[in-house]
């Protein structure tokens, strides 16, 4: 098969959707997805930047992109290819057909000249040989809401909470989202479409919680803020354990964010409230009373791989000064390999090929995972993972590379 994947690997066909997408949830389980999900995943796959590997009639391999535009460290929105739906058979393990597909989309994204490809990991041991560093991190939560306290900032009681129907708010929930994107690098700008899948809500995956609701947090008539949920009952013998199971929340500032909080602190006839994905820097935790009984949890999320090293260094800014020459191992992009030198600050920055000595040397992988602010380098140095070549340049660089605001991913992709 490895030989003959030159010609069995393709560009999906818009009707060929079907069989691929089959192939891709028998990978994971094999279990049906409810029609709402099916059809959203259908409409928002880009068939011509997906791949199909083909065992003759057989659809054996699947992997996609999407088109991405993702915030940076300074704000800018960079193009990325999402990557996602990526499969192959069981029956076709260990014969090349994974590798085969990295190269080829590698090659594509490299093509379309988009320097960022991205993706959340089913099991992160698999990327890093692809050059795939881990660069953000999401914190959950368990949180015991009959004995947390929270303690809101002035201006909270000013804010008017209302629920609304998720459908209804929509549009106005989207322009809150679309101006906290720049704020936060690893945030991504959602194009027409995805905004659907914030309200995905079959039943099947309800696990006896209901439908999906939403507060919206208002002032003088504007919306600052809003928050979906379900709720799920409980009851023990001395009385209601609810809980609230938390999706979405963004606001515009802190009194709307507390004014939020406070309301899932209160929801009736519950008393714990589930987060899931949200910054490790989010501000909850510096309003709650105990940290400890509210069992956060940190796990990888967003990984980054740099596909045109120097139009991605250029496309961030920098917190301080930099003038660094890196040595950059690449072997499965080669075009990357070799030394650069980052010159910028918090106004913009310049990286080019040099001949000159290098101060740092580390592989495509380590640049990755600083690359939005999340990770330090000089954590990567302490692990062996980063080379210190000159002197004090490793300091400065992972000073220049951090990020004031940790980097998040607000949804898979």
């Amino acid at each position: 098969m490895a030989s003959d994947l030159a010609t069995d690997l393709r560009v999906l066909r818009r009707e060929e959707w079907n069989e691929w997408y089959d192939v891709l949830i028998r990978a994971f389980g094999g279990v049906p997805e409810s029609t709402e999900e099916r059809e959203l995943w259908d409409s928002l796959t880009e068939t011509d930047r997906s791949l199909a590997v083909w065992d003759g009639d057989e659809c054996v391999g699947t992997a996609g992109a999407f088109s991405f535009r993702l915030t940076v460290p300074g704000g800018s929105s960079v193009r990325a290819a999402g990557v996602t739906m990526v499969s192959v058979a069981a029956t076709h393990r260990r014969r090349g057909v994974l590798t085969a597909m990295k190269r080829r989309q590698l090659d594509d994204v490299r093509a379309w000249g988009w320097p960022l490809a991205v993706l959340t990991a089913s099991e992160p041991a698999i990327y890093g040989r692809f050059g795939y560093g881990a660069a953000t991190f999401q914190i959950s939560a368990e949180i015991d809401t009959h004995r947390v306290r929270l303690s809101v900032p002035p201006g909270t009681d000013d804010v008017r909470l209302r629920y609304a129907r998720p459908a209804d708010v929509l549009d106005a929930c989207e322009a809150v989202y679309a101006r906290v994107v720049p704020e936060r690098p690893g945030m991504l700008a959602r194009a027409p479409g995805w905004e659907r899948l914030r309200l995905l809500d079959p039943a099947s995956d309800r696990d006896g919680a209901s439908p999906l609701q939403c507060v919206v947090a208002e002032r003088d008539g504007e919306m600052v803020g809003y928050t979906r949920f379900r709720v799920k009952p409980d009851w023990e013998p001395a009385g209601p354990r609810g809980k609230v199971l938390l999706r979405d929340l963004e606001a515009l500032d802190p009194a709307a964010y507390a004014a939020l909080w406070r309301f899932l602190f209160d929801v009736d006839l519950t008393s714990v409230l589930v987060t899931g994905s949200r910054p490790v820097d989010d501000a909850w935790q510096s309003l709650v009373s105990d940290i400890r009984r509210c069992s956060p949890q940190v796990r990888d999320s967003l990984y980054v791989r740099l596909v045109d090293v120097g139009a991605a260094l250029e496309a961030r800014t920098y917190q301080a000064p930099v003038d660094v020459v890196f040595e950059v191992a690449d072997d499965f992009c080669p075009w990357n390999a070799g030394r650069w030198r980052l010159t910028g600050d918090a106004k913009g920055a310049s990286c080019e090929r040099t001949t000159d000595a290098a101060d740092l040397s580390l592989s495509v992988r380590e640049l990755g995972s600083a690359y939005l602010g999340g990770v330090s380098l000089a954590a990567l140095g302490a692990a062996g993972r980063v080379r210190e070549l000159r002197r004090g340049a490793l300091a400065e660089a992972a000073l220049a590379f951090g990020s004031t605001t940790a980097p998040w991913l607000p949804h898979g992709f």
